[in-house]
């Protein structure tokens, strides 16, 4: 008996985790933490359905936190077998990994200095030794290559874009194929190949972020010039809250063209503000075998098209907090992308308030989370425990997204080279999902179901 369980990101966008169980040999797809309103974040607390010790593996679509922040705790819970994922990936959950736990840690601890937790003493979800015991666990796959996890149990790697390293999953069990999509990036975006076709498969999992709207016709260059220009002409900052992988690299990559172009200031200051994404920046230049074309063009100049003398990247507590005393013209760059946590929160304290500052979203607020309360209108704000209110002026800018919208989903989806028996729809919320499912029955006629959180499926 082939049984999968849906144990995250089913009707909502975080905490992606699938358990797939044959014959009382078990396999998690992904592992991540839950993300947003507080009620699902506190579902990060709650023990898995199985002992974490029974695991016999994992597989990792990509290394964002809410595919693998879990880790760390599933190794403090006992959890000891392989972690299999791309080599990009385990290059970037070294960083991911370990500044989530420092960030766990810090924010605990900020927690008991300010008094604002209901939790006395406040603790972290896990810590730095638990991260280093999940990384010690991690083994680097070539994509494209077919490798066992255990006996009869195949899998496979293949680029989805996104970001450096994710790929969809392809497990074989027996005679039953599942595909797991991970997050499926958009084509023709800079840095990054496009995704590659899915394979046949008799089981889908397609994520569905954005199954309910298009990102629009404006270019994110465009955007992002249009937002410098507001900044220049107030002499204030621009703050973007931005994944530290991904999508401030994207950023970055942009911001350099605009610059070399003469479209922006060439001595427009950028900081980034995250120590991960000081680290992460680095590693996007270190395989150049995942770079489009491009990319690949820059690089043979000798320039890493995402640093550059203007390019200031900060990454001691001191340097953050002299931040505070930046004048605009600048750009700060800084995480968490959602504002769950991360230096961000720090910036948007000091300059929220301010009418001149333009906050600019490039990446989806999920329900329940800061990020979604501002974008939504929201007058005033609580952080640590403080109320701040919002005069800033607030940019969103969706063709920043690294998500597939829901045209290119469906064209992606309809490279398939056969209809699979079944698709379910994750990572997505309600309305996201219906949404979606309702153009694939339409469009492509293919089988469709929105599992809940907890819900188990017989495969075979």
């Amino acid at each position: 008996m082939l049984r999968l369980t849906f144990l995250g990101a089913s009707g909502t966008v975080t905490g992606s985790k699938y358990l797939l169980e044959r014959d009382g040999r078990r396999l998690l797809v992904d592992c991540g933490l839950f993300q947003g309103p507080r009620e699902l974040r506190q579902a990060n607390w709650d023990p898995l359905p199985v002992p974490a010790r029974s695991l016999e593996g994992v597989l990792l679509t990509h290394a964002h936190i809410d595919h693998t922040g879990y880790l760390p705790r599933l190794a403090r819970d006992g959890f000891t077998g392989p972690v299999y994922c791309s080599a990009p990936t385990k290059a970037l959950l070294h960083y991911l990994l370990s500044d989530a736990a420092r960030l766990q840690e810090e924010e605990a601890a900020f927690a008991n200095k300010a008094g604002y937790s209901r939790h006395k003493p406040a603790l972290p979800l896990f810590d730095e030794e638990d991260a280093r015991k999940a990384l010690r666990l991690v083994q680097g796959i070539p994509f494209d290559s077919v490798s066992n996890v255990l006996p009869g149990v195949r899998f496979s790697f293949h680029r989805v874009g996104h970001i450096l390293g994710a790929g969809f999953i392809k497990v074989q069990i027996g005679a039953t194929s599942i595909l797991f999509s991970g997050d499926v990036g958009r084509r023709g975006v800079p840095i990054l190949k496009d995704p590659e076709p899915p394979l046949a498969a008799d089981i889908v999992l397609l994520e569905s972020t954005y199954g309910d709207r298009n990102h629009g016709a404006e270019p994110p260059e465009s955007a992002l010039e249009r937002v410098v220009a507001e900044i220049v002409s107030r002499r204030s900052i621009l703050l973007v809250p931005a994944f530290a992988v991904g999508r401030t690299q994207e950023i970055l990559y942009d911001l350099n063209r605009l610059r070399t172009a003469g479209r922006i200031p060439r001595d427009l200051p950028v900081y980034v503000d995250s120590p991960m994404a000081v680290s992460v920046v680095r590693t996007y230049c270190d395989f150049p075998e995942e770079h489009d074309l491009e990319t690949r063009e820059l690089e043979r100049a000798d320039t890493c098209p995402i640093e550059g003398p203007q390019v200031h990247l900060t990454t001691s507590v001191e340097q953050s907090k002299a931040l505070n005393r930046l004048k605009g013209p600048a750009v700060i760059l800084s995480a968490s992308g959602m504002l769950s946590g991360g230096r961000i929160l720090h910036h948007l304290k000091l300059r929220l308030p301010d009418p001149d500052t333009v906050l600019a979203f490039v990446g989806y607020q999920a329900e329940g989370t800061l990020g979604r309360a501002i974008q939504g209108g929201a007058r005033e704000v609580r952080i640590h425990g403080q109320n701040v209110p919002v005069r800033a002026r607030i940019e969103s800018i969706p063709a920043f997204s690294a998500h597939a919208d829901q045209r290119e989903l469906l064209e992606w989806f309809s490279k398939i080279p056969a209809p699979p028996r079944m698709t379910y729809l994750v990572h997505g919320e309600e309305k996201a999902r219906r949404a979606l499912e309702q153009k694939i029955r339409e469009d492509l006629h293919f089988e469709v179901k929105l599992p809940e959180r907890g819900d188990a499926e017989q495969l075979a």
